[in-house]
């Protein structure tokens, strides 16, 4: 589940696949995260969608590549089809240089 905290202010996102079926795809998890957001919302406005989720699924991809290519930021981008520049960016956004 998506839950978004102070709907206001600053947003950040819970996802929560405690009951992950076997066999289920990550497109089918960020879709029933996406469906439980929107049920939850209770009437709160929100603002930044794509980022919000975006950030949930990248952070953890740049995590496991670095970690697959220990550490080594040329062998990660060509992994990952970006330039270095780009992924020392990421990196840096998520706190992971």
């Amino acid at each position: 589940m998506i839950f978004m905290s102070e709907p206001e202010t600053e947003q950040t996102a819970n996802f929560d696949i405690q009951q992950r079926r076997k066999g289920e795809t990550l497109k089918e998890c960020v879709r029933e995260s996406l469906q439980n957001y929107f049920a939850h919302l209770d009437g709160h406005s929100t603002a930044d969608l794509y980022k919000l989720v975006i950030s949930e699924v990248e952070q953890p991809l740049f995590e496991e590549v670095m970690r697959h290519c220990g550490g080594n930021q040329t062998h990660a981008s060509r992994l990952l089809g970006i330039s270095r520049g780009t992924l020392r960016k990421k990196l840096s956004l998520y706190g992971l240089d």
